[in-house]
């Protein structure tokens, strides 16, 4: 398989830094309770320079940044679903932004002054057994009018999606643009949230932390968002088709140390394929293809006998018979 047919189904290190001075450390946001409280996220615009990252399996990657220059930034999502407090796991999070210049990647034009055949700094990944979706990036210039931010898209389904914005600490943030002038060389951000067009009705539940990893030299930030549901809640056409033929359920055990098993249901004789991808989304293994009658059925992944690394993997199923051709992914979870 492409790695562009990848998980169409469900619409699923090398910049240089400077180590963060005691000064900046005082003024990050370390480990601050997350304020949401099971709150809902605001919903906010996706643009002015949004592009369809899932129209694309290219964007299916951890680190975002190619050539762009910057102070590393690892981010962590935590998706939560509102009906119960609890993550939800394998839901597809699209994240972008701007460059240290504030430029935004794929487009070109007056407020914009790029290129628009790049593609750096927007990505997505799925979230793992723990609700968790983690990416890696450069830390976010400015442009007049906005302050630093970063958007953000949750895919729970292909009829339901919750969109909006992070930002971080300003202290924090301005801290880092000092401590890294030849990086950032228009220096702190001189937007407030009050004036900031987005964020002036309210930012408590859109605010990140911000705390220097001593081994990148950057930043980690962590983010939960609460999001509509437990699991999926809306069905959309892709579901509805797939359920006609098949069913795909979670690996158990999840997590699982070395090996785990996906158990599948299939409604009429079909041809299936199942195959395995790691985070960057690269196939790593065929573990099944081969014509199977309907029914239940089992299929085990055990990563020493494939030689595979302890990793979180996705794992997606290919169903083809004279109906057409259904597929649908998951994320397993190794400890």
């Amino acid at each position: 398989m492409n790695r562009k047919d990848f998980l169409k189904g469900i619409g699923i290190v090398g910049a240089s830094v400077v180590l963060p001075s005691e000064k900046i450390a005082a003024a990050t946001s370390e480990m601050l309770p997350p304020p949401n409280a099971c709150t809902i996220i605001p919903s906010e615009t996706a643009g002015p320079f949004p592009l369809d990252l899932t129209a694309n399996s290219y964007y299916f990657r951890k680190d975002i940044r190619e050539t762009q220059k910057g102070v590393q930034l690892n981010v962590k999502f935590k998706i939560i679903g509102a009906d119960n407090c609890l993550p939800m796991k394998n839901l597809r999070v699209n994240m972008w932004h701007c460059s240290k210049e504030g430029i935004y990647s794929g487009y070109s034009n007056n407020m914009n002054p790029g290129d628009a055949n790049s593609k750096h700094l927007r990505g997505y990944q799925f979230t793992d057994a723990n609700g968790i979706a983690e990416m890696i990036t450069v830390f976010p210039g400015w442009y007049n009018g906005r302050i630093a931010h970063i958007h953000f898209q949750v895919h729970v389904s292909s009829s339901y999606a919750a969109v909006s914005q992070f930002s971080f600490d300003v202290a924090a943030k301005n801290a880092l643009y000092a401590a890294n002038p030849s990086l950032y060389p228009t220096g702190s951000d001189p937007m407030t949230f009050a004036k900031d067009n987005v964020f002036s009705d309210g930012y408590n539940l859109q605010l990140a932390t911000l705390t220097p990893n001593p081994i990148t030299g950057g930043y980690d930030s962590y983010f939960e968002v609460t999001i509509k549901g437990i699991g999926t809640t809306s069905i959309g056409h892709i579901e509805a088709q797939n359920a006609k033929q098949f069913s795909l359920a979670q690996n158990y055990p999840n997590p699982f140390e070395k090996a785990t098993t996906i158990p599948f249901e299939l409604i009429n004789n079909s041809d299936v394929k199942i195959e395995l991808f790691d985070l960057m989304g690269r196939n790593v293994a065929t573990i099944m293809n081969e014509n199977l009658a309907s029914g239940k059925h089992e299929c085990t992944v055990d990563l020493r006998s494939l030689g595979l690394p302890i990793a979180n993997y996705a794992y997606q199923i290919e169903v083809k018979n004279s109906d057409g051709i259904f597929k649908d992914a998951k994320i397993m979870t190794s400890i």
